[in-house]
């Protein structure tokens, strides 16, 4: 049976869409697989890994019959990805799927879509969100460099959400640093907080486009759903509890400045370089009208940069991890950032100049 016959491209793009949450390694063989049913000539593919699943869909179906199967996503992939750019068909024949393209031919293993675990929607969902897909990029990005990998505090391996009022916030933290992002809507909505894994956020910030076409974000109990294009991901919710980030924020430091964000970039990047693998740290020394930032490794070897600040407040020498310091300016795009300080033991909160929704706050480290 002849399941699709179309143009490379038009099968390609709906299979990169859903194949990035699908792993090498399974202790399931079928989670290597995606879902293609066919229903006439529409074709839908849907992939898991238990905790997340996405799912989309093309008119690119060949005949009128219904069928369903499941086969390998990254062999799939690969093949079209290195077949040349024209017509393709997709069959299937006595549980092997061929592929096709001028005189090539691959035939694949199959298996049976009953057995393919799919992710079960919730049965009512709360808060309904609608942004336009750059709003929701925008607020995913700002933020999403602070989330923890692999913490055994598993709540943070992850972001916060909350709606609240007109507001959306993006809060991301490892317990070293934290991220806060918020936009205002036209909405309002009652409050609500998710925390949602690190994979779908990833899997949000490949597949959301910069345009403004709506998202619709659908939040239940234990369940997210996303809705955008021709996608709809679902994804399991983190349980647990974050950390406050309101008391984590810092309010009324005296001791501030403002700099030019590629200036100081470029200037922790000198210093960075000697720095070790096992030590990141580098020191920052703050008088008025100058900052100087220095670094050591092991070696006795030793990088200083001065720069010339506006700066009047009480003179502070304070260490950071470097890699927290330029992971922010990196993501940042804008010319100018605020600096906020109190003392050598508290934590430096970086922020936009005026724009209260984004706050960027690190710790301190003994240097």
């Amino acid at each position: 049976m002849q399941l699709v016959k179309t143009h490379r491209d038009a099968l390609l793009r709906p299979l990169q869409i859903v194949s990035g949450i699908v792993e090498r390694r399974h202790t399931l063989p079928i989670l290597a697989n995606i879902l293609i049913r066919k229903d006439g000539d529409n074709i839908s593919l849907l992939s898991t890994d238990i905790e997340v699943q996405i799912s989309t869909h093309a008119a690119i179906g060949s005949g009128k019959e219904a069928a369903a199967t499941t086969v390998a996503a990254r062999k799939l992939l690969d093949i079209l990805r290195a077949l040349p750019d024209s017509e393709v068909t997709l069959s299937l024949t006595n549980k092997r799927m061929t592929i096709q393209s001028g005189k090539s031919r691959f035939a694949l293993q199959t298996l049976a879509a009953e057995e393919f675990p799919t992710v079960a929607q919730a049965e009512h969902f709360g808060a309904k969100v609608s942004l336009p897909q750059r709003t929701l990029k925008h607020l995913l990005n700002m933020v999403h460099f602070s989330m923890a990998q692999q913490d055994i505090r598993y709540y943070l391996n992850g972001l916060l959400l909350v709606v609240d009022g007109k507001n959306v916030i993006a809060v991301a933290t490892d317990g070293h640093r934290l991220a806060f992002s918020q936009i205002v809507t036209e909405q309002e909505f009652a409050r609500q907080e998710v925390i949602i894994p690190r994979k779908t956020i990833t899997e949000l910030q490949r597949l959301l486009d910069e345009t403004d076409d709506p998202v619709n974000l659908s939040i239940a109990t234990n369940q997210v759903k996303f809705d955008f294009a021709d996608i709809e991901l679902i994804s399991k919710l983190v349980e647990g509890k974050f950390p406050d980030y309101t008391r984590v924020i810092p309010k009324a430091y005296k001791n501030n400045f403002s700099i030019g964000r590629e200036l100081l970039l470029r200037s922790l990047q000198r210093a960075a370089i000697m720095t070790s693998d096992k030590f990141k740290g580098v020191r920052c020394v703050m008088a008025p009208g100058s900052m100087k930032i220095s670094s050591t490794n092991a070696d006795q070897e030793e990088a200083v940069e001065e720069l010339e600040i506006d700066y009047s407040g009480d003179s502070v020498d304070i260490g950071f991890n470097v890699t927290y310091l330029l992971d922010v300016l990196n993501n940042l795009k804008c010319d100018q950032i605020s600096i906020s300080l109190g003392d050598a033991n508290s934590s430096a909160l970086i922020t936009i100049p005026d724009d209260a929704n984004f706050k960027y706050v690190v710790m301190p480290m003994r240097i």
